[in-house]
C-alpha cells in the first residue's frame, strides 16, 4: 500500500513539475518576444531555471514521452542560442546566428493558433535585419524606435542615401545567395557522401561474397587434396608388396636354380 502511494505521489511530483516547467517556458517566450534592454536580467535566469528543470524531468519516473522531451530540448536549445547570438557585438554576426537557430515545432499552450519560439525566430530575424541595414546607413537604432517625422524624411532621401539603401540590398541579396550557395553545397556533399557510402557497401558486400567463394573452393579443394592423398598412400603401399614379392620369386629362383645346376654338374676331379 505504501509502495503504491510513493508511485502516485512521484507521479503527481511529475505532471507537476511538468506544468511549472511549461509555464515558465511559456513565460520565456513572452519575455522573449518582447524588446528587452541591455539591463534585462530575467530571461537569462529563467532559461538556467528551465534547463535545471528538464533535467528533473529526464530523471523524473513518469517523464514525458520522448518526442515531448525532444520538443522541450529543442525549445530549451533555442532560447538559449537567442541569449547568446544577443551577446554578439555586430549586428551581421547576430543574423547569421539567428539564421542557425532551430525553434520549435509546437505551441507551448493550447490558445497558440503557431509555435511562440516562431514568432520570437521571426521577430528577431527582422529586428537584426533593422539593425544591420542602419548599421550599413549609418543611422544607428534608437532606444525609442523611428519616429513618424523620420519615416517621413526617408521618402526623400538625397541620392546618397538612395544608393547607400540600394547597396544594402544588393548586400543582403549577396549573403542570402551565398547562404543558397552553402546550403546547396552542403546539401551536394551530403548526396556525394550518401553515394560513396553506398558504393563502398557494395564493393564491401561482393569483397565478402568473393571471399566466402574462395573459402568454399578452398575448402573444396582441401578435401580432394586429402582424397587424392589417401589413394597416392595406398597406391604406394601396393607397389612396394608387388615388388617385395618380385624380389622373393628371383631370390628363391636363383637359389633353386643353382642347387640344380650344381646337382647336374658335379665338381670335377
Amino acid at each position: 500500500m505504501s509502495k503504491c502511494c510513493d508511485g502516485a505521489s512521484a507521479s503527481n511530483m511529475a505532471s507537476r513539475l511538468e506544468i511549472n516547467f511549461i509555464r515558465l517556458l511559456s513565460r520565456c517566450e513572452s519575455i522573449a518576444s518582447e524588446k528587452r534592454g541591455e539591463t534585462e536580467w530575467r530571461l537569462e535566469k529563467y532559461v538556467g531555471a528551465l534547463e535545471e528543470m528538464l533535467v528533473a524531468l529526464r530523471k523524473s519516473l513518469s517523464k514525458p514521452t520522448a518526442e515531448i522531451m525532444t520538443e522541450y530540448s529543442r525549445k530549451v536549445d533555442f532560447l538559449k542560442g537567442l541569449l547568446e547570438a544577443e551577446k554578439l557585438p555586430s549586428p551581421s554576426e547576430k543574423a547569421l546566428a539567428n539564421q542557425f537557430l532551430a525553434p520549435g515545432r509546437t505551441p507551448t499552450i493550447g490558445n497558440e493558433r503557431m509555435p511562440a519560439s516562431k514568432t520570437v525566430h521571426m521577430q528577431t530575424k527582422a529586428r537584426c535585419t533593422g539593425e544591420m541595414r542602419d548599421e550599413l546607413l549609418g543611422t544607428g537604432m534608437s532606444g525609442k524606435g523611428t519616429s513618424e517625422t523620420d519615416l517621413r524624411n526617408r521618402k526623400g532621401l538625397p541620392m546618397d542615401e538612395r544608393q547607400s539603401a540600394a547597396e544594402l540590398e544588393a548586400v543582403m541579396q549577396h549573403h542570402h545567395n551565398l547562404q543558397e550557395k552553402l546550403a546547396e553545397d552542403m546539401l551536394n556533399l551530403a548526396r556525394n557522401l550518401k553515394n560513396n557510402t553506398l558504393a563502398a557497401q557494395s564493393i564491401i558486400k561482393q569483397d565478402n561474397q568473393t571471399l566466402s567463394q574462395s573459402m568454399r573452393q578452398a575448402d573444396v579443394n582441401f578435401e580432394k587434396l586429402k582424397t587424392e592423398s589417401e589413394r597416392l598412400e595406398q597406391h604406394t603401399k601396393k607397389s612396394v608388396n608387388w615388388l617385395l614379392w618380385l624380389m622373393l620369386i628371383l631370390v628363391s629362383f636363383s637359389f633353386i636354380s643353382m642347387i640344380l645346376f650344381i646337382r647336374i654338374f658335379p665338381r670335377l676331379r
